[in-house]
């Protein structure tokens, strides 16, 4: 299972989501490929989920992967929920 968490440049906030992420999917005993990149490239990048704002998600309708929609990168138990919810 390949996942993305994208923000708007590719930097910082997707690369701490993609760090929340990893912790979550290790607790919850979930083996995945977890890349964090920008809106621009994750619209042309074959995955099997997204992560990313409400706002960036309307970007990337269309795109083949599952959108998981996380509102704030720094809870821990928003992402769990929501990657529960989508897994």
């Amino acid at each position: 299972m390949k996942i993305l968490c994208v923000c708007g440049l590719g930097q910082g906030t997707s690369l701490i989501l993609r760090m929340n992420v990893e912790n979550v999917l290790k607790e919850m005993g979930v083996q995945a490929d977890v890349e964090h990149t920008d809106v621009s490239t994750a619209s042309a990048t074959p995955t099997d989920f997204i992560i990313t704002s409400n706002e960036l998600a309307q970007s990337l309708q269309g795109h083949s992967a599952k959108i998981i929609i996380v509102n704030n990168y720094f809870d821990l138990n928003e992402i769990k929920e929501s990657l529960s919810a989508a897994l």
